[in-house]
Protein backbone atom coordinates (compact mmCIF):
# COMPACT_ATOMS: atom_id res chain seq x y z
CA UNK A 1 0.00 0.00 0.00
CA UNK A 2 0.96 3.42 -0.72
CA UNK A 3 -0.65 6.34 0.98
CA UNK A 4 -0.41 9.83 -0.58
CA UNK A 5 -1.57 13.20 0.72
CA UNK A 6 -2.05 16.11 -1.35
CA UNK A 7 -1.45 19.96 -0.35
CA UNK A 8 -0.70 23.27 -1.92
CA UNK A 9 -4.15 23.95 -3.24
CA UNK A 10 -5.81 27.80 -3.11
CA UNK A 11 -7.62 29.97 -4.62
CA UNK A 12 -5.25 31.90 -7.42
CA UNK A 13 -5.86 34.93 -9.83
CA UNK A 14 -5.85 34.23 -13.32
CA UNK A 15 -1.81 34.29 -14.40
CA UNK A 16 -0.94 33.61 -10.90
CA UNK A 17 1.18 30.19 -9.66
CA UNK A 18 0.86 27.40 -6.91
CA UNK A 19 3.01 24.42 -6.03
CA UNK A 20 1.37 21.32 -4.96
CA UNK A 21 3.04 18.70 -2.52
CA UNK A 22 2.18 15.41 -2.39
CA UNK A 23 3.70 13.45 0.13
CA UNK A 24 3.65 9.67 0.11
CA UNK A 25 4.69 6.70 2.65
CA UNK A 26 4.51 3.24 3.08
CA UNK A 27 5.99 1.39 0.17
CA UNK A 28 9.19 2.49 -1.63
CA UNK A 29 8.57 5.73 -3.21
CA UNK A 30 11.08 5.41 -5.42
CA UNK A 31 9.47 2.16 -7.09
CA UNK A 32 6.98 4.06 -8.63
CA UNK A 33 6.27 6.94 -11.66
CA UNK A 34 3.92 9.57 -10.33
CA UNK A 35 1.32 11.32 -12.20
CA UNK A 36 -0.99 14.71 -11.63
CA UNK A 37 -4.81 14.81 -12.66
CA UNK A 38 -7.08 16.65 -12.14
CA UNK A 39 -10.99 16.53 -12.15
CA UNK A 40 -13.34 19.52 -12.93
CA UNK A 41 -17.05 19.46 -11.42
CA UNK A 42 -18.95 17.24 -14.27
CA UNK A 43 -16.19 16.39 -16.09
CA UNK A 44 -13.83 13.35 -16.23
CA UNK A 45 -10.45 12.98 -14.58
CA UNK A 46 -8.16 13.97 -17.35
CA UNK A 47 -4.13 13.82 -17.24
CA UNK A 48 -2.07 16.31 -16.32
CA UNK A 49 1.74 15.43 -16.03
CA UNK A 50 3.79 12.49 -15.10
CA UNK A 51 7.44 12.02 -14.11
CA UNK A 52 9.67 8.84 -13.73
CA UNK A 53 10.86 6.94 -10.92
CA UNK A 54 13.99 8.27 -10.86
CA UNK A 55 12.69 11.55 -11.99
CA UNK A 56 14.62 11.97 -14.98
CA UNK A 57 11.80 11.45 -17.72
CA UNK A 58 8.97 13.66 -17.77
CA UNK A 59 5.48 14.10 -19.69
CA UNK A 60 2.86 16.28 -19.83
CA UNK A 61 -0.74 17.07 -21.10
CA UNK A 62 -0.56 19.34 -24.18
CA UNK A 63 -2.28 21.80 -22.46
CA UNK A 64 -0.03 22.27 -19.61
CA UNK A 65 3.22 22.13 -21.53
CA UNK A 66 5.66 25.26 -20.85
CA UNK A 67 3.63 26.51 -18.17
CA UNK A 68 3.88 23.18 -15.37
CA UNK A 69 6.67 21.38 -14.29
CA UNK A 70 6.67 18.36 -12.15
CA UNK A 71 9.54 17.16 -10.06
CA UNK A 72 10.05 14.48 -6.92
CA UNK A 73 12.48 14.38 -4.36
CA UNK A 74 13.04 10.57 -3.49
CA UNK A 75 14.86 11.41 -0.27
CA UNK A 76 11.67 13.33 1.20
CA UNK A 77 9.24 10.69 -0.86
CA UNK A 78 7.30 14.08 -2.27
CA UNK A 79 5.97 14.96 -5.66
CA UNK A 80 5.67 18.50 -6.68
CA UNK A 81 3.33 20.08 -9.73
CA UNK A 82 5.05 23.91 -10.44
CA UNK A 83 1.77 25.69 -11.59
CA UNK A 84 2.06 28.78 -13.80
CA UNK A 85 0.03 31.15 -15.50
CA UNK A 86 -2.91 29.34 -14.37
CA UNK A 87 -6.48 29.64 -16.21
CA UNK A 88 -9.79 29.65 -15.08
CA UNK A 89 -10.59 26.84 -16.88
CA UNK A 90 -8.22 24.93 -14.80
CA UNK A 91 -10.11 24.93 -11.60
CA UNK A 92 -9.97 21.42 -10.30
CA UNK A 93 -9.20 18.88 -7.54
CA UNK A 94 -5.78 17.55 -8.27
CA UNK A 95 -4.86 14.51 -7.32
CA UNK A 96 -1.67 12.87 -7.66
CA UNK A 97 -1.39 9.29 -8.12
CA UNK A 98 0.87 6.15 -7.88
CA UNK A 99 2.28 3.95 -10.95
CA UNK A 100 4.80 1.08 -10.64
CA UNK A 101 4.76 0.30 -14.54
CA UNK A 102 7.71 2.04 -16.34
CA UNK A 103 5.50 2.60 -19.26
CA UNK A 104 3.90 6.01 -19.44
CA UNK A 105 0.55 5.38 -18.69
CA UNK A 106 -2.20 8.76 -19.13
CA UNK A 107 -5.38 7.14 -18.12
CA UNK A 108 -6.41 7.49 -14.74
CA UNK A 109 -7.41 3.47 -14.57
CA UNK A 110 -3.80 2.82 -14.80
CA UNK A 111 -2.52 4.11 -11.85
CA UNK A 112 -2.45 2.28 -8.57
CA UNK A 113 -2.72 4.45 -5.56
CA UNK A 114 -4.16 7.87 -5.43
CA UNK A 115 -4.38 10.91 -2.82
CA UNK A 116 -7.94 12.31 -1.01
CA UNK A 117 -7.00 15.57 -3.88
CA UNK A 118 -6.40 19.28 -3.35
CA UNK A 119 -8.75 22.24 -4.74
CA UNK A 120 -7.00 24.94 -7.32
CA UNK A 121 -9.70 27.72 -7.89
CA UNK A 122 -8.38 30.06 -10.37
CA UNK A 123 -10.56 33.03 -10.11
CA UNK A 124 -10.82 35.57 -13.28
Amino acid sequence: QVQLVESGGGLVQAGGSLRLSCVASGRTFSNYAMGWFRQAPGKEREFVARISRSGGSTYYADSVKGRFTISRDNSKNTVYLQMDTLKPEETAVYYCAADRSTVVHTASHQYEYWGQGTQVTVSS
